[in-house]
């Protein structure tokens, strides 16, 4: 299945891992890079446009093609970063059978259950997915990679700056 029939939230999530048989854990390696010791001035935020499920795969990509670029311009020493929503929606599907005469086997199954293929994060308008936090001169760099890192996402989003106070 594509990854676009996982983006509209659908029904009640499916996170109960106890009841499932086995679920494929998450691509996120890390949700917290740079420096976070350091207090930043400014936060620049991706901030979500509509309600939806992201993949884990799709946050990890935005993470590391956001995170590269940051830790390139500004070293690790320069910035703080965050990936906000986690993962918990478990994703089912139906795996079609590739043989011949394959429909036979596959009557019937209007409402197939499905197995777990992976996990999602429901985001809701106006939640932050990414939050960066620089300094003054890192605005336009973290800008950058927040949109590097909007173009892995199936939804719309903005970026916000906003001063730390």
């Amino acid at each position: 299945m594509k990854a676009r029939n996982f983006k509209d939230i659908k029904g009640m999530p499916y996170t109960r891992r106890t009841f499932m048989g086995g679920v494929p854990g998450s691509k996120i390696t890390k949700f917290t890079m740079g420096d976070t010791s350091r207090d930043y001035p400014y936060t620049v935020e991706l901030i979500n446009l509509e309600n939806a499920q992201i993949r884990h795969n799709a946050l990890e990509s935005a993470r590391i093609a956001a995170n590269r670029l940051l830790e390139l311009k500004l070293g690790r020493e320069g910035y703080a970063m965050k990936v906000i929503p986690y993962p918990h929606v478990v994703l089912r599907e139906h795996k079609r059978v590739n043989v011949a005469q394959a429909d036979r086997f596959q009557e019937g199954m209007k409402k197939a259950y499905g197995k777990p293929v992976g996990t999602a994060a429901r985001v809701m308008r106006g939640e932050p997915i990414i939050r960066a936090e620089v300094t003054e001169n890192g605005i336009e760099v973290a800008k950058e990679a927040l949109e590097r890192a909007a173009a892995k996402f199936p939804v719309k989003s903005r970026i916000v700056v906003r001063p730390n106070n």
